[in-house]
């Protein structure tokens, strides 16, 4: 059966029955204010660096007491003085405390929760699961729930968020159960996705990538800094609910399940413009994009 991303665009049709391609600019523009979103602002987080605002947008549906904890963390303070520690090239930039493994140099948690069970998936029975037609090497099935790059794997009745650029999960140490979200890290590398299923991914950054991205890389073998004067300071880390909305970043994420979001994905899949001379008939699940904009005044 064809999928409906596949469906959308006619891409099973002959040639002479195929609506004219658009480019996903094209599609973008024509689409109703209906097929968008507005971030809630008690699931977003703002990370506040002397660059500029990372907006970043919380997973409660598949890390519900990492978020919780988090949103603990944020309103009290928690990370406010702290800093980016680690930057390793084509994988993931790190923050928090990075004397959080000493017990005599550590940051108070406050009321945050010490321990926490793993989250690493969820039952998949009830999820709104978007499937996109791709073959994967990572899981049975790929696709967006919420927004969110997803898998999921239908005989064992899980899912899981992928790692894709952007990805922000809660670092741990061996034991699956080690990791409470003061410590977090944001994919900046093609996507590690050996890392699905075996982490608590807790969100994804939406905006303001570029200000991790260009963070100058820590040395090998990980990316940590021998010198904490190479550390990036985080100046805070709030809920965009606790800020007035004149200080909030508005932006609208295009939704998931929409026709505008399908035929965008068709678009990037098979490319027909002057530029592109075989269309690729694929996409990688973390090669969708998902658009975001800021919405017009009034």
């Amino acid at each position: 059966m064809l999928s409906v991303f596949a469906a959308a665009a006619g891409a099973a049709l002959p040639a002479a029955e195929r609506r004219p391609y658009r480019s996903s600019q094209q599609i973008l523009e024509a689409s109703p204010a209906s097929h968008w979103r507005m971030l809630d602002p008690d699931r977003t987080l703002y990370l506040e660096l002397a660059s500029g605002r990372v907006v970043i947008e919380l997973a409660p549906q598949f890390a519900p007491e990492h978020v919780a904890n988090i949103t603990t963390l944020a309103r009290e303070h928690f990370w406010d003085g702290t800093s980016i520690y680690r930057a390793q090239d084509n994988f993931v930039v790190q923050f928090g405390d990075a004397d959080g493994e000493d017990p005599a140099k550590a940051k108070p948690l406050g009321t945050a929760r010490t321990h926490l069970p793993a989250e690493f998936h969820r039952s998949a029975k009830g999820l709104d699961f978007q499937k996109i037609p791709d073959s994967d090497g990572w899981a049975p099935q790929v696709g967006f729930v919420d927004g969110f790059p997803a898998a999921r794997d239908g005989a064992h009745g899980k899912a899981w968020l992928a790692h894709c650029y952007g990805t922000l999960g809660a670092g741990r140490n061996n034991a699956d159960d080690s990791s409470i979200g003061a410590e977090l890290y944001v994919t900046i590398g093609q996507s590690p996705r050996q890392l699905d299923d075996n982490i608590t991914v807790v969100g994804r950054v939406v905006k303001g990538m570029e200000l991790l991205s260009t963070i100058r890389r820590g040395p090998d073998p990980m990316g940590f800094y021998p010198d904490p004067a190479l550390r990036t300071p985080i100046r805070s880390i709030r809920l965009a609910s606790e800020l007035p909305v004149a200080e909030r970043t508005p932006l609208e994420l295009l939704r998931t399940d929409s026709q505008t979001f399908r035929d965008v994905a068709e678009s990037k899949r098979n490319r027909v413009d002057d530029f592109y001379k075989r269309p690729a008939g694929h996409i990688d699940l973390c090669n969708v994009p998902l658009p975001v904009r800021t919405p017009a005044a009034g």
